[in-house]
């Protein structure tokens, strides 16, 4: 999976739109009433003030304490930047901010410090310990690191976590357990040659001594080559540590017969020489960034037989920091600990490597666009492995329960990993899936409306993300002036400008439509004035032709004139079977409408073709369809006329023997309540729905319009499924984002 290239232009734009920054704070209880504000606040706080005060412990209970992390920096070591200083590290802590909630559901607030005195931040976290759950600190340079760990250890109660030095220890860990169970050697008995002694290559050397590696069979190297016992130049106790007795100067002569190279250090630190004199079946772990010490295939070109790993995530086998430090925090402030100890880390390593080696799930391939099975190039986890969120935590939580950090020892480990599987975010794992599925299909997107900014902000987007080609249907001067106007002007070279002025297919797309149309009233000149002068038509013609494999349109008119007009090219129309399929992600769920697009007012058979239409896409985004038909009446209940086709159409879904669950009529709090379904024991759905089928178009575009307007969710969609080539058409008021969702769905095919 290659990395997309990102312009300066569209990452500040990231950061900027809608509102400046990446995370918002929002509260948990109802604010709206005098009563919820005297309950939040004055008079009510007193009541949990006394009692925490009384017993410190409760803070768990009442407060976010036990889910909030401080993610602390003074950007003295920013990413692969130096010292930038405490604000300039800020982007990246809003980042690790926004991670820790994305993979694991754990708050994290953001805090830069500016001082480079180790003391006053030491003084500054002890200070403000009290109001967290943990300390995640990152991006402070060594040696300074080491003394603010080591001490904040020492005086706070609550897990401090160096994620620079132990994230990577504990990924590196985890793929060596499985790297060396591939080559059949013992972690006591292999020679480990680590370059770059810095905070993360000292963590790496530490927990894999930790978990066996003897000392003398471990060679650091920094930039004057081997720490050995006697050397004085570039020394410091962390160095020192781990000096040993050998006679190798340099790294070079270190890796003779080396079985394990670890680099935490600089592109081309590793010569193929170097590689060709390890041992048999070596194992190289060049976590370098953004390049590694040296690349996979170098390696393989004088070792068929090396195991390799990076950072990268454009090859097999990634080291990524994001496999980790969520989960260990995860497991950590669940058991309320009072730290994150060796044995909790080695655990979440063991953990790791064994759901390496366990049965990847479909999703989990289906999203990386290959086969995913334990072996030389699988010996890590993927980040987007829906598993790790209930298999980690768990193990880390166990461990510190075992060497007695944890204040709150979990009783039911079973039903805590079931609490777990619930805080799953659904709708990030389904987004980041059809991206990579976009990314292997490689469709050549046509994006009509080459003279829209946000149209072609998105083209640029699709085409530099790696998903494919981004064909866009416009005048070249046209173009030029827009994207001069978003800055990207540099793109220009990159985009595929097609109109009717440069095709040498419009005498075939005329041919072709005037075949459709000749009979409904359309001569000569009216097909010349739809072919060449009407962008939605000429675009529908080039997908018509093969000329193009997935269409993207309607940012720039209603939904429903485009729709009418890429009818004179396809067979998109409600007796032809076209449905509109709109997704709203809200809250941690999705919920699919429909139909949003094509039938204004179907009746129960149209009614069951929705349905199956929906059912069809649910399936294509990863989800398991159960489809509610909604009303304002539950079961029969009030008697009205006009619910009379909600309650029929799932009877005639009852005569087609359809695999998916389906019921109703119900009101939409029946459908996605489970604790109010309850009260209709009878209900055929094992859970709450996850498609909504609506009585009339309006009523679906009110719907989504509310939930859009009011609730924030966000929408994609209308999906247009039912039609022969992949067609999807934004509403016009898409941002950027939106538009490039719906290329995506397109070239995954999902209607």
């Amino acid at each position: 999976m290659s990395r997309p290239k990102i312009t300066p232009e569209e990452a500040l734009a990231y950061h900027l739109d809608p509102r400046p920054g990446k995370y918002d704070i929002v509260p948990s209880k109802p604010m709206a009433t005098q009563r919820d504000l005297s309950l939040a606040y004055s008079p009510g706080v007193a009541v949990p003030v006394q009692a925490i005060a009384d017993r410190p412990e409760t803070a768990y209970d009442y407060t976010v304490k036990g889910n909030t992390v401080a993610v602390v920096s003074n950007g003295t070591a920013i990413l692969g930047l130096g010292n930038l200083g405490a604000l300039a590290s800020k982007p990246v802590m809003e980042g690790k901010a926004v991670l820790f909630k994305r993979f694991a559901d754990v708050n994290a607030i953001d805090i830069e410090l500016a001082t480079e005195d180790p003391d006053e931040i030491i003084q500054a976290v002890k200070l403000m310990s009290p109001t967290f759950g943990g300390i995640n600190l990152e991006d402070i340079k060594a040696p300074e690191c080491f003394i603010i760990e080591s001490r904040l250890k020492e005086i706070c109660d609550i897990p401090v976590f160096h994620d620079d030095q132990h994230g990577t220890a504990v990924i590196c860990a985890a793929g060596l357990i499985n790297a060396l169970e591939l080559t059949g050697k013992k972690i006591q008995d292999v020679k480990i040659v680590l370059n770059g002694a810095g905070a993360a290559g000292i963590a790496c050397l530490e927990l894999l001594k930790s978990m066996g590696a003897r000392h003398d069979n471990c060679i650091m190297c920094d930039t004057k080559g081997v720490i050995w016992q006697g050397r004085t130049e570039g020394m410091n106790q962390w160095k020192s540590a781990h000096a040993v007795k050998t006679e190798a100067r340099t790294l070079e002569e270190a890796m003779v017969g080396a079985d394990v190279f670890l680099g935490v250090s600089a592109k081309g630190a590793v010569t193929p020489e170097m590689v060709a004199r390890m041992a048999e079946n070596p194992v190289i772990f060049a976590m370098a960034n953004p390049d590694p010490e040296i690349t996979p295939e170098e390696a393989h070109a004088v070792r068929p037989d090396a195991i390799v790993a990076t950072g990268r995530s454009d090859y097999p086998n990634q080291v990524n920091n994001v496999l980790g430090f969520p989960y260990l925090f995860r497991g950590a402030l669940d058991i309320h600990a009072r730290a994150i100890n060796d044995e909790m880390k080695a655990a979440c390593a063991q953990a790791l490597a064994k759901l390496a080696r366990e049965d990847v799930p479909d999703e989990v391939a289906m999203a990386y666009g290959r086969k995913l099975a334990f072996g030389r190039d699988y010996i890590i986890p993927t980040p987007f492995d829906p598993r790790l969120i209930h298999v980690i935590p768990p193990a880390v939580a166990k461990a510190g329960m075992d060497t007695g950090v944890a204040r709150r020892p979990i009783i039911d480990l079973k039903a805590y990993e079931q609490s777990l599987k619930a805080r799953m975010d659904p709708t990030a794992s389904i987004l980041q899936g059809i991206h990579a599925r976009a990314r292997q299909a490689q469709a050549r997107m046509i994006f009509a409306e080459g003279d829209d900014p946000r149209v072609l902000r998105a083209a640029v987007a699709y085409q530099r993300a790696g998903l494919g080609k981004a064909l866009v249907v416009g005048r070249d001067q046209d173009v030029r002036e827009k994207l001069e106007s978003v800055g990207l002007a540099d793109a220009m070279r990159e985009l595929e400008i097609v109109n009717a002025a440069n095709t040498r297919h419009l005498d075939a797309y005329k041919d072709f439509l005037y075949s459709r149309l000749q009979r409904k009233g359309h001569d000569r000149q009216d097909i010349h004035r739809l072919a060449a002068r009407d962008r939605h038509v000429f675009s529908a013609l080039m997908l018509a032709h093969g000329h193009g494999d997935g269409l993207v349109t309607g940012a720039t008119r209603k939904s429903a004139y485009v729709l009418s007009l890429i009818n004179h090219v396809f067979d998109a129309s409600a007796a032809d079977g076209a449905v509109g399929v709109t997704a709203l992600l809200h809250k941690g769920r999705i919920v699919l409408i429909a139909d949003t697009l094509v039938q204004e007012w179907p009746e129960p058979e149209d009614l069951a073709n929705i349905a199956t239409a929906a059912a069809r896409v649910a399936r294509n985004l990863g989800l398991e369809p159960r489809v509610a038909f909604v009303s304002f009446s539950t079961f029969g209940y009030p008697v009205s006329e006009r619910a009379t086709k909600m309650h029929d159409a799932p009877r005639v879904l009852d005569g087609r023997r359809v695999d998916f669950e389906y019921e109703g009529e119900m009101t939409v709090d029946v459908a996605l309540n489970p604790e109010i379904m309850a009260q209709y024991p009878f209900c055929r759905l094992t859970g709450p729905a996850n498609i909504l089928v609506v009585p009339a178009r309006h009523s679906a575009s009110i719907s989504v319009k509310l939930m859009q307007e009011m609730a924030g969710a966000t929408v994609i969609g209308p999906i247009l499924t039912g039609v022969t080539k992949p067609i999807q058409i934004c509403s016009v008021n898409s941002t950027v984002n939106d538009i490039l969702n719906m290329a995506v769905m397109a070239a995954c095919r999902v209607g």
